[in-house]
Order: structure tokens, then sequence, then C-alpha cells
């Protein structure tokens, strides 16, 4: 579906909706994680959800491929619809569900295996056995993620060999081998060193051509550089969203503006 937005740069934004979030609230036990959150993610555009510590940014991440899942003291109402369907109806395939998105964590997890076998392990699960094939959909997707030329003497190595920024982007691709519709990234630079920060954002900016991109920051310059679509989140509560540019340049609620000039954090 498709929604317009207004934008103090540009006077209006229109995009397709790839996540559609209504009346989503969280509870683990007693605490109100996610207080009635109500928004809709653009397609192939990067939102960034920014907030201070502990405001929910992450369980709103996670509530988006269903790795939040009503179990164990955690309870969860309204609906989370991707690609038009509610993730948390009853009789959902998760799997199909997870496929459609990559996930980057704070800190790089490579598989205990080569660098080959970090990328080809999702298509090999989803049945692709051909060797030609998996070559191919390895050199593509590691040189999606710039980490070709790197690595292409050595793909048979451990991938635990690799820098930690050399890893991220080893996450990224193994992602991407899936061929997932959305990227979601929580934190995914916070454990880098700049340059490899700087590739990871670089890489970000080139797939969104391709793919929806939702990132959990808390640096406020990366969300400045990166995000197309802001989430300010506090204390559980949707506080705004928007395009960036009015968000950063314009907010509409006195909370957004003391978070964005370190009022409050």
């Amino acid at each position: 579906m498709e929604s317009l937005f207004h934008d103090s740069r540009n006077n209006a934004m229109t995009f397709q909706s790839h996540i559609r979030v209504r009346n989503l609230n969280v509870h683990y036990g007693r605490e109100h994680a996610l207080k009635n959150i109500s928004l809709d993610i653009p397609d192939k555009k990067i939102t960034a959800i920014i907030g201070p510590s502990g405001c929910g940014k992450t369980t709103l991440l996670k509530s988006f491929n269903r790795l939040i899942e009503p179990v164990d003291g955690i309870s969860i109402s309204g609906s989370v619809c991707v690609d038009g369907q509610n993730i948390y109806e009853s009789g959902v395939d998760v799997t199909r569900i997870r496929k459609k998105m990559g996930l980057l964590s704070q800190k790089p997890y490579p598989l205990p295996m080569s660098i080959f076998d970090n990328v080809a392990y999702g298509p090999r699960i989803h049945g692709v056995r051909s060797k030609k094939a998996l070559k191919e959909i390895v050199e593509r997707n590691l040189r999606m993620s710039s980490l070709w030329e790197e690595v292409k003497d050595r793909l048979n190595t451990p991938a635990s060999a690799l820098s930690i920024g050399q890893q991220q982007r080893l996450c990224l691709a193994r992602g991407l081998a899936v061929e997932p519709e959305i990227i979601l990234g929580d934190e995914p630079t916070s454990a880098l060193d700049p340059r490899s920060s700087q590739r990871i954002e670089q890489r970000f900016l080139e797939l969104k051509k391709n793919y929806t991109i939702i990132i959990v920051t808390h640096i406020l310059r990366q969300a400045r550089r990166l995000a197309d679509y802001v989430v300010f989140l506090y204390m559980g509560k949707l506080i705004e969203h928007g395009p960036a540019g009015e968000v950063f340049e314009n907010p509409r609620q006195e909370m957004t503006r003391e978070y964005i000039y370190g009022v409050i954090s």
C-alpha cells in the first residue's frame, strides 16, 4: 500500500509500505516493553530506529521476523504484517517469514566452518546442491558485501580467522545468500572500528536499491548519514516517526527534539 508523508525538504515523500505494524504490544512478564506501536516501514529505504537504551528498539526489530515469540512469560498482541500477511497469525510458516529477512547482530557470529561454507549454508538448507550454483552464490554475495577481493584466495579457511569487520561483512553475505527482501541490523556497527563501520554503511546505501533495510542505532550521526526514515522510541512508546529530514530538522514532538539535542538520554 502506498503512503504519502510530508517532508520539509522535498514537500512530499511517497513510498510503498513493506511492513505494517498496528497496535503492537509486547510484555515480558510484568514489563510492558512495547506500548501500542503503530507504524509503516517503507519498502527499499533505510529506516533507523533510535532512542535511549532500554526503550524497546531491539524488541521492535525482532518482532519483524518473529524472534519475539509468545512463550516463557512473553505476551504479544496487535499485528505485524509483512507483504500484507500478519506474521503472528496462527499457522504462519515462520521459516518462510525468516527467510525473507537477513539479520546482523551487534557482534558478528560466523558459523564454525569455512568462509565458503558460511555463505553456502543457507542455500544448502533450502535445497541448492549444485557445486557450480553454490560457487556462483558465494562469489556474488561476497562481492555484494565488499569482501570478495579480500578472501577469494582463502575461501576454504576458517571464518573465525577473519577480522571482526570482515566477519560482519561475511555475516551480511550469509544473510544475503538466502535472497531475503529485508535486512535487519541490531547495532550492526557497534563492535567495529571506524573503517569497518564505514564499509558496512556503504554496503547499506548500495543495497537499499533492492532491499528494505531497518537498523537499530544509538549513534545519531549514523542515523543522519543513512536513514531515509526514522522511528523514535522512548520507554516503549512510539514518540515520532517520519522522513529523516523532517524528524531531524523539524521534529513535531518536543521529546524528539530533546533527544536529538542531548537534553534527554
